[in-house]
């Protein structure tokens, strides 16, 4: 009996071992920090010849699983390739000069290690931001069954421009307090992702944000950081505040009410009247995603939600054409 429990004892205590270093491992990152926020910039296609009227689209991507996104189902490499020449197709379509992404994939096994992002911006995108909010070595999510974890992931939000993009930014904002260890060591950070664009020669700041999908406290604090941001901003530059907020435009309690009353904010493709519907995909009920704009400094021209991307993602991209003032 003793020598039967000096065994399980040791390996027991083995066992323990191999989880923590697998913890440790697995939530180890696989970029260097300076690698987090990066603008890049090739010479590859001319700048567009446009003087007067601009365009830019929103959208979550969902790393181009559709449906499936977050699912403990199997997801065949083919469904990305379709998802991709989808938007492909729609964005080639739609012809925007600036979209901003959100869960984009740079480097992840769940999406078969396909740089998202350049495979977009091969369109004709010259600048690049890109803000890394997802550096995990090998992610144990979904839980269950241990086939569909999704294993290394690097992933974020990004900007792609057919105009020139400067002075770009990572901004961290809170995590959610008091959670588990093991749920703050894979957190995806939530950022705000700054960056100006050059168009006629007038510094033009987009702010590309993605906010807590499952803790309201933690959405709500994190919003006001955007807010101050947001602020600073719009007092000198024409500034976009655009991204999936998390926050329900027909819950009156819902910290987005704060944007729908400021008289000097502009709302692209908004008709409280008659929302229309960002998530999900499958059979949108709920408005989530939004482009506001300061009504001082850029007119608004058009907008609507692309419906023609389909399920591609569970979220649709918001497009609105706009001047400056």
């Amino acid at each position: 009996m003793k020598r039967f429990l000096k065994y399980f004892s040791f390996i027991f205590l083995l066992l323990v071992i191999v989880c923590i270093v697998f913890f440790f491992w697995a939530s180890s990152s696989t970029l260097a920090e300076k690698e987090y926020s990066k603008l890049i910039e090739i010479d590859t296609f001319d700048e567009p010849k446009n003087d007067s009227i601009f365009s830019i689209v929103t959208y979550n991507i969902g790393y181009l699983s559709g449906m499936t996104n977050n699912r403990a189902v199997e997801k065949p490499k083919s469904l990305f390739n379709d998802n991709l020449q989808k938007v492909l197709l729609e964005t080639k379509e739609v012809n925007p000069d600036i979209i901003a992404f959100q869960e984009i994939d740079y480097n992840a096994s769940r999406s078969y290690n396909v740089n998202q992002e350049e495979e977009i911006a091969n369109l004709g995108y010259n600048y690049r931001a890109r803000a890394i909010n997802w550096d995990e070595r090998y992610l144990p999510f979904p839980y269950w069954p241990i086939s569909m974890h999704f294993g290394k992931v690097v992933s974020g939000q990004s900007i792609i421009s057919k105009y020139q993009l400067k002075n770009h930014k990572r901004i961290v904002l809170q995590r959610v307090a008091d959670a588990p260890f093991h749920r703050d060591a894979f957190y995806l950070e939530r950022l705000a992702q700054v960056v100006k664009v050059v168009l006629n020669d007038k510094e033009v700041v987009v702010i590309n944000i993605h906010l807590e999908a499952f803790e309201k406290e933690t959405r709500v604090k994190q919003f006001e950081e955007v807010l101050s941001i947001f602020n600073t901003y719009k007092k000198e530059y024409p500034t976009i505040l655009l991204g999936d907020f998390n926050s329900r435009a027909r819950d009156k309690d819902a910290i987005v009410q704060k944007m729908f009353v400021m008289s000097d904010v502009g709302n692209a493709a908004f008709n409280p009247e008659n929302l229309a519907n960002t998530f999900d995909t499958k059979k949108p009920f709920e408005r989530i995603d939004y482009i506001f704009y300061t009504k001082n400094t850029i007119e608004y021209v058009s907008g609507k939600v692309l419906n023609a991307f389909g399920l591609a993602s569970d979220h649709l991209p918001i497009f609105m054409k706009f001047k400056l003032r």
